[in-house]
């Protein structure tokens, strides 16, 4: 009734205003006398106070008019959350991004979603007769109109659907107001939302659309943020401290507390005031937020409100990250800080572990070790060696010289090294890349060539060589060119099928590349079973390393320069996965080997992963045949291996001496030695060792003869920088090294 008869009223004043201006205008512009003296009579004067009341009446509604409120479909559709969804495959969430920062949001909630018990609770604390009135409540006016008039301090009187007019209507003052025009205001657009709006809907936008603490707006983003819940998951003491934030909601824990305790009418409030301070006490975080994928986050989550379904496994995911922590933990922040780990289903391409990173002690933690560029170091040797196997230069049984050697570049002499600086003769190419030595690499890519050997990793999906084979040279066979830990995953998945890549999938929406062939199906397999050969690298790693599964897997360690990267990658039948332990910030790691950086990740993980299944080794390829071969000279122990259909033999040997070309091997180009005061000058001689066939070869150092090259001859250089020649029959130089005596 009231509220009709306010309409009434308004209505009365709009049609009093429009009679009068007819009325009157008309007859002064007839005769402007005649109007004047007609308001002096008794008629003039009535006319004349109904059209001041309405005018009057007029202008009070003018400026009481609230602007059009939208519909609730329209305010549930224009919603925009502050935030980003991150989820697995199977659709369980993974993350959250925060984009928009002009308020937290969270995706609207529904009635429905919201606890019964705060719903009460939250109603009766802030108008407890909403499902009574129709938009005003006149007794809780009347009384905060009495508590005004008395000096006492007045209780609030803005309903429910007042302050949610206010929330949506433009050049409405917001709910806590004081000014009796934005009152009234208030008053007539909630009684507009009535008529348009259902309680319920006018209850759960007041749910949303309020702000509870900080920058925390609606029941969603408080219930998450203040206490770790979903708002279905709300307690009813949880209800009584947002219903005690909602008049202020930046107040002390005390105040919220003593509010809380009152609305509960409870006279014991220590459990309350408990609860308050943990509500908002500085460790409280969004605890439902598993933080479990934050760098694909902050690559995936660019827009508010998006939700994006990854190919992500949420079990996959945490196993590793439990397992990189567990390692970098370990290691602790003085030996290594950062790590990453992918894990990649073979078949589909998809993407079931992405982290790029843990945090911990690492100090750049923004920052996504699985798609930043790092130094490869021995981990794109399989990809040399199986171009070489394609292309018959090699066989897995072919003897590759690992011992000194120099070759002219540019720059100047190349004189690669082994990891532990030692040279172990004549070995297999099979031992050579399971014991991942460096000088049979680089004699390798002398066959291959530098400019092919590049062309293959670019086609291995390796997008960060995009210099020609020159500028790499002979240390791309030892990784000198930068990858990420993405590439890797992918190039290596590409050995594990037959030799054919195809591009990841992150999320389901991404499609299915079509494979194209890299390399043939036998090179693949016959680098698989190479680098699946635990004797192979025994001598290297020993028998019993991180790399040894109780089942079948491939894997390939790799240590970049100075000890700044260290990488695990290998595969079974099912999946492949790689690892990078490294500091970010690119200072050198700390007592950090292959096998103790990256490589007990990538254990605990294919443990983890084949732990219900027993992964098998791949069938073998039409094109390969298998036969016992022997070594001479025991260079190796006989055993079964496997070759390319036609390049098959049974016992392989190294080529004599004599059939070689000669080399100096001792001393090694570069070389710097001191003399030691201590020790007489004779006993300090270098002894000079040459291979190949060198009779009748002389040696020459500097300008002068010091022997016949095959007599070993031993030599006492002064201090300073001296060359060593080897000169044949004609006096033409076969070979020469560099080397200083300080």
């Amino acid at each position: 009734m009231r509220q009709k008869w306010l309409s009434t009223l308004a209505e009365i004043g709009r049609r009093g205003r429009t009679w009068l201006e007819a009325r009157f205008w008309r007859l002064a512009a007839i005769d402007p006398e005649r109007w004047l003296t007609a308001l002096g009579t008794r008629e003039g004067k009535t006319f004349a106070g109904i059209g001041l009341v309405a005018l009057l009446l007029g202008i009070a509604d003018y400026i009481t008019l609230p602007p059009p409120l939208p519909s609730y479909r329209q305010v549930v559709a224009d919603w925009h959350p502050s935030e980003a969804w991150l989820y697995d495959r199977h659709g369980r969430l993974l993350d959250s991004a925060r984009v928009d920062f002009a308020a937290r949001r969270l995706g609207w909630t529904p009635l429905t979603k919201v606890s019964p018990v705060t719903r009460e609770v939250l109603v009766a604390a802030e108008d407890h007769r909403f499902y009574s009135h129709s938009g005003v409540d006149w007794l809780a006016l009347a009384g905060a109109s009495r508590d005004r008039v008395a000096g006492q301090r007045s209780r609030g009187a803005s309903t429910l659907s007042m302050q949610v007019a206010g929330f949506l209507a433009r050049g409405i003052a917001t709910p806590g107001a004081r000014g009796w025009l934005d009152k009234v205001r208030q008053m007539r657009a909630a009684w507009a939302l009535e008529r348009g709006w259902h309680k319920d809907e006018i209850l759960e936008a007041y749910l949303n659309l309020a702000g509870f603490r900080g920058e925390a707006q609606g029941i969603g983003a408080a219930a998450l943020g203040l206490f770790g819940k979903t708002p279905d998951a709300l307690a009813r003491d949880d209800a009584l401290l947002l219903a005690a934030l909602l008049p202020e909601p930046q107040a002390s824990v005390a105040s919220v507390a003593r509010r809380a305790c009152a609305l509960a009418h409870r006279n014991d409030c220590a459990r309350l005031t408990g609860e308050a301070a943990s509500m908002l006490g500085p460790t409280r975080s969004l605890q439902l937020d598993p933080g479990l994928a934050p760098h694909l986050s902050a690559r995936l989550l660019t827009k508010p409100g998006l939700r994006i379904t990854t190919t992500l496994d949420y079990d996959i995911q945490k196993l590793a990250i439990v397992a990189l922590r567990r390692q970098l933990q370990g290691l602790g922040g003085s030996r290594a800080r950062d790590g990453a780990a992918v894990v990649i289903d073979n078949a589909s391409g998809d993407v079931l572990a992405y982290v790029g990173g843990i945090g911990g002690n690492s100090t750049a933690a923004s920052v996504d070790g699985a798609n930043a560029y790092r130094q490869a170091g021995s981990t794109l040797k399989p990809f040399l060696y199986a171009e070489a196997i394609e292309k018959g230069y090699l066989t897995p049984a072919s003897i590759l010289d690992d011992s000194p050697v120099q070759l002219d570049t540019g720059s100047g002499l190349y004189v690669p090294q082994n990891y532990d600086r030692g040279f172990k003769g004549p070995v297999s190419a099979r031992s050579a890349l399971a014991g991942s030595l460096n000088v049979p690499a680089v004699r390798t890519l002398l066959l291959v060539g530098v400019d092919p050997f590049r062309d293959r990793l670019w086609d291995s999906g390796y997008r960060g060589l995009v210099e020609d084979g020159d500028y790499y040279g002979f240390s791309l066979a030892l990784g000198s060119a930068e990858v990420t830990l993405l590439e890797q995953a992918n190039a290596y998945r590409s050995l594990a099928n037959a030799g054919r890549w195809a591009p990841l999938r992150l999320t389901v929406a991404d499609p299915h590349g079509a494979p194209r062939a890299i390399t043939t199906p036998q090179a693949a397999w016959l680098v698989g079973d190479m680098l699946a050969d635990p004797n192979a690298r025994a001598a290297t790693f020993g028998l019993d390393s991180a790399l040894r599964l109780p089942f079948w897997a491939a894997v390939k360690t790799g240590t970049s320069k100075a000890m700044r990267d260290n990488w695990c990658i290998g595969f079974n039948d099912r999946y492949t996965v790689a690892v990078w332990v490294g500091n970010l910030e690119g200072d050198p790691m700390r007592a950090v080997s292959g096998t103790s950086g990256a490589a007990p990740v990538w254990r605990d993980l294919m443990l983890a992963l084949g732990a219900e299944r027993h992964p098998q080794p791949p069938p073998r390829p039409p094109g390969i045949e298998e036969r016992a071969v022997t070594f001479a000279d025991h260079i190796e122990q006989p055993r079964r291996e496997y070759f390319l259909t036609g390049t098959a033999m049974s016992r392989i040997a190294f080529a004599p001496s004599e059939s070689r070309r000669p080399r100096i091997t001792n001393p090694v180009s570069g070389s710097v030695y001191a003399i030691d005061p201590d020790i007489p000058p004779d006993r300090q001689r270098l002894a000079v060792t040459v291979t190949g066939g060198a009779v009748a070869h002389r040696l020459m150092l500097d300008k002068r003869d010091i022997g016949a090259a095959d007599a070993v001859p031993q030599v006492l250089a002064a201090p300073g920088q001296h060359r060593l020649r080897l000169l044949d029959v004609g006096g033409h130089v076969v070979d020469q090294v560099m080397f200083t005596v300080r």
